[in-house]
């Protein structure tokens, strides 16, 4: 297969009693499959979910990450068996030295979806059935709340959809075991779900406090976007309506839901979106009220309608090209940047704009401050990638820093740029017979020539190895900060550069704009 995949596995591959058949989507450290059963084990379904994750082959930095997501998510899946949770059938490892990419990868046998809330809602906004997905989804909190688990991550894309329509709730990345009245969760959420005093707290060495009013709130937001196509805090981009929460909590903006809230859900949706979590409505209140209003608090179930993509799917499936939908739905799976994802929200459904990384999630205040300025447009969605490509360098010049000092020079972080006259694509402007040479993290160049587009998934760590090559070519004695020579040898070449003895002329102009958001995206006290 020709797929930019994180972790690319060919049609036909057996692993356990599975044959992989075809790709769902892919993030920047994990990729699903869909996969038919050719063992005889009938208990089995016929077919599933396969999320490969590369545990075996990261990078040290990745690995403890993936570790402790990949045990989150195992440990709830073994542990919960309920009929709104999507199914884990078993767990595998993939042992195969011939092929290093997989060797050693854990995959996880999940069951089957057809899709996505995000990608009904992205569909068909403010569905017909969106009453009775909110009581199933509000059922399936109850019964994580009652085995003492947090989500800690609701949102649409969290949220599948099985082929008679009914819901799941999925990607367990995020979730926690209660200690007494919290858990500890990773510092990384999705903005437009996260609870006010969320958004300010302090990160301790086990993560952030979560209590199960976290999910309220998430289920409060998600309830009005489903019933109205907006989010019940004003503001165009996730960072204005991330304000717009703060202020709420803080008392100096007042909830201001959609007239278009149907009058039944207003008390709901307030009380879920209570400024302090402790004001707000527990879950064993809140469902029976969710079933009342939504029909389905007792007698037979309202018949949901099938669940049928209208959309096809993209041979390439850019996961983390924004606005594909279908990628929002097989992001449900949590392969997103980072495994479950990292990054803003936005644009999402009910706002406007093209966004960067929109199918994916993060808190943006929190992940590589320490390596790149927070408070500037570096879009989350992209920081753990820029991050780990950088340290993937043994090059002490080649920083996070002049990773998204670049990125915002050669694109303005624009995942889907296309400049056809100059034969430059993607995030990084990769000219594609150039980009075949650095795909491969093993050093071997594509067999043949990549065509665009070219996801970020794929664009950044190429972009790193790149600079991580010409760096020793620079010969050491040349005029100027030594990350912008490299930046001015990455637009034209460390020859050229060379023979200049420093930026040559006609790239004055890129290595300035270079340096000026490099001194800009550096952390105080930091290179």
């Amino acid at each position: 297969m020709t797929e930019p995949y994180a972790v690319p596995v060919p049609t036909g591959y057996r692993v356990g009693d599975w044959e992989v058949r075809s790709p769902i989507a892919t993030g920047a450290f994990g990729s699903v499959y869909e996969a038919r059963r050719v063992g005889d084990r009938a208990e089995l379904p016929r077919t599933a979910a396969l999320k490969f994750l590369p545990t075996g082959t990261s990078t040290p930095r990745q690995l403890a990450h993936l570790r402790e997501l990949v045990e989150r998510e195992v440990a709830l899946h073994r542990r919960l068996s309920h009929p709104r949770l999507i199914r884990m059938f078993e767990t595998l490892t993939v042992d195969d030295p011939a092929r290093p990419g997989l060797d050693g990868a854990t995959v996880l046998v999940l069951e089957k979806a057809e899709g996505s809330l995000a990608g009904l809602l992205a569909d068909s906004p403010r569905p017909a059935s969106g009453p009775a997905l909110l009581a199933q989804i509000c059922e399936g909190l109850v019964q994580l709340h009652r085995a003492e688990w947090v989500h800690g991550d609701l949102k649409p894309a969290n949220v599948l959809l099985m082929a008679d329509g009914s819901a799941r709730l999925a990607d367990f990345n995020m979730a926690a075991e209660l200690e007494g009245t919290h858990a500890y969760t990773p510092a990384f959420s999705t903005p437009d779900y996260t609870p006010p005093e969320l958004l300010w707290s302090e990160v301790g060495e086990r993560g952030r406090q979560i209590r199960p009013s976290a999910d309220v709130w998430a289920f409060g937001v998600l309830a009005h976007l489903v019933l109205t196509d907006s989010y019940p805090l004003t503001g165009g981009t996730p960072t204005a309506r991330r304000d717009a929460a703060l202020a709420y909590a803080r008392g100096t903006e007042e909830l201001r839901l959609s007239p278009e809230l149907p009058e039944t859900w207003v008390d709901i949706v307030r009380r879920c979106l209570a400024a302090t979590h402790a004001d707000r409505i527990a879950l064993e209140d809140l469902l029976p009220r969710v079933e009342a209003v939504a029909g389905t608090a007792s007698g037979p179930r309202p018949r949901l309608r099938p669940f049928t993509r209208r959309l096809r799917r993209s041979r390439r499936l850019q996961a983390l090209t924004a606005g594909t939908v279908a990628a929002v739905a097989a992001l449900s799976y949590g392969i997103g940047a980072g495994v479950g994802g990292w990054g803003d929200d936005g644009p999402g459904i009910g706002s406007t704009g093209t966004g960067s990384g929109s199918n994916t999630n993060a808190n943006t205040t929190a992940y590589g401050a320490d390596f790149i300025r927070t408070d500037k447009d570096v879009p989350g969605a992209y920081r753990l990638l820029i991050v780990e490509s950088a340290h993937d360098c043994s090059q002490d010049d080649v920083t996070p820093s002049l990773i998204a000092a670049m990125l915002k020079v050669e694109s303005d972080f624009d995942p889907d740029l296309s400049d056809p006259e100059a034969n430059e694509f993607g995030i990084a402007r990769w000219t594609p017979s150039v980009l075949r040479w650095w795909m491969n993290a093993d050093g071997t160049p594509e067999e043949t020539v990549p065509e665009p587009p070219f996801p970020p998934a794929e664009s950044i760590p190429a972009m790193a190895r790149y600079l991580c090559w010409i760096a020793p070519r620079l010969e050491p004695d040349l005029k100027g900060d030594r990350r912008v020579l490299i930046a001015a040898a990455y637009r034209t070449s460390y020859e050229k550069v060379n023979d200049a003895a420093g930026v040559p002329p006609k790239y004055h102009d890129y290595a300035d704009r270079v340096a000026h958001y490099l001194k800009e995206y550096t952390p105080p006290g930091k290179k």
